[in-house]
């Protein structure tokens, strides 16, 4: 399996390693140059990377159905493997956005002593009415609009890439989908955001999260949708870096 990724300021060696997961139909390009802003404000070090079946990773078979477990299996198979093939060590924070923001979650409580912290944007912890029309309403725009055009800018298969997606959150098996009682096991911090005006979820999401993890810190933006770090830029990267940088010094780490 072919897995795409990018390296950011490998060189700041005592910086802080913050690894990207992108969105339902997000990839390494989809991000485009927030990651590198982020780091660049906060010295850490980044790591970007696509999914398997997004942007120029290895694309999702035809016949491949994502079951109702695919964010565990990402969290559980996948992204360990990734680390292992790529001689990850450390102790990452985990920077996720929306299905990633799920997947870092299920990281963190499958494998609590393997990360430093989490940083969510609009991540799902529960299935919504809301969400699933809204994700209706992008199957709609899938096949009346140029939207498969501009998703096949940033991924080797995009009709793959968003079949596998939406089917999935509009299988009905998939409303009982539900992560709440694993987030008991979380041990890091958790800096939650969430845009007051997101089509895809309610607050009840982060504030879920916080009332599962002990000293969770919420972030809820105004005049802000599903993508915080495009929404509002400035607000996500001024809390993140000072919470990564609070968490460093609560843990005794100093950087030269």
């Amino acid at each position: 399996m072919r897995i795409e990724y990018v390296r950011i300021a490998p060189e700041r060696t005592d910086a802080p390693l913050v690894v990207f997961l992108h969105e339902g139909l997000g990839s390494v390009a989809m991000w485009k140059d927030f990651p590198e802003k982020l780091c660049e404000r906060g010295g850490f070090r980044g790591l970007v990377f696509s999914r398997p079946g997004y942007g120029r990773s290895t694309p999702r078979e035809p016949d491949e159905f994502w079951d109702v477990d695919y964010m565990h299996r990402q969290a559980h198979e996948v992204l360990p493997a990734f680390f292992e093939a790529i001689g990850l060590k450390e102790k990452p924070w985990l920077f996720g956005h929306s299905d990633g923001g799920s997947i870092s979650l299920l990281y963190a409580s499958r494998f609590p002593e393997r990360v430093a912290g989490l940083v969510l944007l609009a991540p799902h912890i529960f299935v919504e009415d809301l969400t699933v029309a809204s994700i209706d309403q992008a199957r709609q725009a899938w096949l009346a609009t140029d939207l498969p055009k501009k998703l096949a800018r940033y991924h080797d298969d995009a009709e793959a890439t968003f079949w596998g997606w939406n089917r999935i959150w509009l299988h009905p098996p998939f409303k009982q989908w539900n992560i709440e009682a694993g987030l008991d096991a979380i041990r890091c911090p958790v800096l939650a955001i969430q845009g007051i005006d997101d089509e895809y979820g309610t607050l009840r999401q982060v504030r879920g999260i916080a009332e599962r993890v002990p000293g969770t810190r919420l972030l809820e933006l105004r005049d802000c949708g599903h993508s915080p770090h495009r929404d509002q830029p400035e607000q996500v990267i001024v809390a993140a870096v000072s919470f990564v940088e609070a968490a460093d010094r609560r843990a005794g780490k100093t950087r030269v």
